[in-house]
């Protein structure tokens, strides 16, 4: 008896203790032509040991609650035995309650990654003090993709992780690899803090909280009302575009959500297909081709 008693403390404790992260990390290599792989493959198990065992929060996680999330880590050159160029895909998801299924909450392609990294080197990560390039990209993503999923469970939840995220864009001005500055690109790293952390852009946040919890959350018990308050927080998003219409913010919502979007107004009335297609054609018009397949069924 006393053993299974310790047997379910110590499964307990071990869940309690669940970091905040189930990151999946793949690394591809395409173009290089190289026998030796095996560097990439230690690369790899680096970067998800990093990814699912740094503590990122002070809050509690159970396993089953660990957000999952993904990088696919496409290597293109290898500038020197330990210099590393290519791109990182992010991608995060999230569960919705009462079903099996896991919505789709924000995916970017990230060009400008390049790192250093020697094999079986352990990632260490310092949040006050210098970082090597690849600790402070992979921590950058770890805290927007923690600020946004809080967001999506509590009204602007994520707050403190964006201001985490646009600190280390901060410590990064002097860095010498790309992808930390504002004159860089209109969508890099920098752009991405910046964007989460300004009050302009509140409505894309909301939109986390009103889309998901109130929305997708809610299919189950309340449909009807799950799907107003889907199409209020992408209605919501008029005024923002108009005044950006370029945002860079704006369109990685779109990225990830365009798709769900379609499938979710396909059993809409008739008045709010066609209200919904106005808008999102004007909003999103990169996607227009996908909005059409709302108003055709």
């Amino acid at each position: 008896m006393h053993k299974l008693i310790f047997v379910f403390l110590l499964l307990a404790s071990t869940c309690i203790r669940a970091q905040e992260l189930n990151c999946q990390v793949s690394v591809l290599t395409p173009q290089i032509q190289s026998s030796d792989k095996r560097i990439y493959n230690t690369l790899q198990q680096s970067i998800a040991e990093f990814m699912n065992n740094t503590n990122w929060t002070d809050d509690k996680f159970l396993n089953q609650e660990r957000i999952q999330c993904a990088f696919q880590i496409t290597i293109d050159e290898r500038v020197s035995n330990d210099e590393f160029k290519g791109s990182i895909q992010v991608q995060l998801s999230r569960p919705v309650y009462k079903s099996t299924y896991d919505s789709p909450v924000f995916t970017m392609k990230d060009n400008d990654f390049s790192f250093r990294y020697l094999e079986y080197q352990n990632i260490e990560y310092n949040q006050t003090g210098s970082n090597t390039n690849l600790a402070a990209v992979l921590a950058f993503y770890a805290n927007i993709i923690l600020g946004i999923d809080y967001d999506s469970f509590s009204l602007l939840g994520g707050s403190p992780y964006f201001k985490k995220a646009q600190q280390i864009v901060a410590n990064m001005q002097t860095a010498p690899e790309r992808g930390w500055k504002q004159f860089e690109s209109t969508r890099n790293r920098y752009w991405l803090a910046e964007n989460l952390n300004d009050p302009v852009f509140r409505p894309v946040r909301e939109l986390y909280y009103n889309y998901h919890r109130k929305g997708l959350d809610m299919m189950v018990n309340k449909k009807d009302e799950a799907i107003i308050n889907i199409t209020e927080s992408l209605q919501a998003l008029q005024k923002l575009h108009r005044e950006k219409p370029t945002s860079f913010l704006m369109q990685t919502v779109f990225d990830a959500k365009a798709d769900e979007v379609v499938n979710l107004l396909t059993t809409a009335t008739p008045d709010t297909k066609t209200r919904m297609y106005n808008l999102l054609t004007e909003i999103n018009p990169a996607n227009t081709l996908k909005y059409q397949a709302i108003v055709k069924n």
